[in-house]
């Protein structure tokens, strides 16, 4: 078996498998080779060309009826793309003024070329931060992840006050209507209305009120808000 040590061992295609893994939680479990083809929007027999191909250099676990699964080495590797994207859409808004619906597609053309010696400049430029515009949690550079929630403003209940945790960054075009609601990270929301037949979430932001569809709901994190007396 080959062990590959270093991204710039793999290529981009390659890295986007094993990127594409963690974000489905294939660092704790198997996923199917299915959910894999539909994240990368190719076709399940590429896919498994492709996992077999990573699983001989030692990057992913193959199962051929449960899935595929990182290796330690595949997760560190994924790891170092996710941080470079989420770095980089950092700087990106903070930095070149792009808006929070422009900055995932730069982002993922860009987190393949970066030298480390850049990510670290940039990590410091920005003041150490552990979250990315979209709320979303920087590993570490020794691999640790803050946790975070994976609460839906859609499960949310009548009366209960919560605060935006993060959004879904993957459809520019809704995180255009989530940002024309309000609903961006740290805001703090108290739902008013929860409707019995999939109808849209009515809020309270800041004195104003929102209808959120359930559509939009599902995209939005959230925790509870603790602060007492607002």
């Amino acid at each position: 078996m080959v062990e590959v040590q270093h991204r710039s061992a793999l290529t981009r295609s390659q890295q986007d498998y094993l990127k594409a893994l963690y974000l489905l939680h294939g660092d704790q479990r198997q996923v199917p080779t299915g959910d894999l083809a539909q994240r990368l929007g190719i076709s399940s027999p590429s896919v498994s060309e492709m996992v077999a191909r990573l699983s001989t250099q030692g990057l992913i676990e193959h199962d051929r009826h449960r899935g595929q699964q990182l290796t330690r080495e595949g997760r560190k590797l994924a790891l170092e793309l996710v941080r470079h994207h989420r770095l980089l859409e950092m700087f990106l808004v903070q930095v070149l003024g792009y808006g929070l619906d422009e900055v995932h597609e730069e982002a993922e053309r860009l987190e393949h070329v970066i030298s480390e010696r850049m990510e670290a400049r940039i990590f410091e430029l920005l003041g150490r931060p552990e979250l990315d515009p979209h709320g979303h949690a920087i590993p570490s550079l020794t691999g640790k992840v803050r946790p975070l929630s994976e609460r839906p403003l859609s499960g949310c209940h009548h009366g209960e006050r919560v605060i935006v945790q993060g959004v879904s960054d993957e459809d520019a075009r809704r995180l255009r209507e989530l940002e024309r609601r309000g609903l961006l990270p740290g805001t703090r929301i108290e739902i008013t209305k929860v409707s019995e037949y999939e109808g849209p979430i009515e809020c309270l932001i800041k004195g104003r009120r929102v209808s959120v569809p359930l559509g939009l709901a599902r995209a939005v994190f959230v925790e509870r808000d603790t602060v007492i007396g607002r």
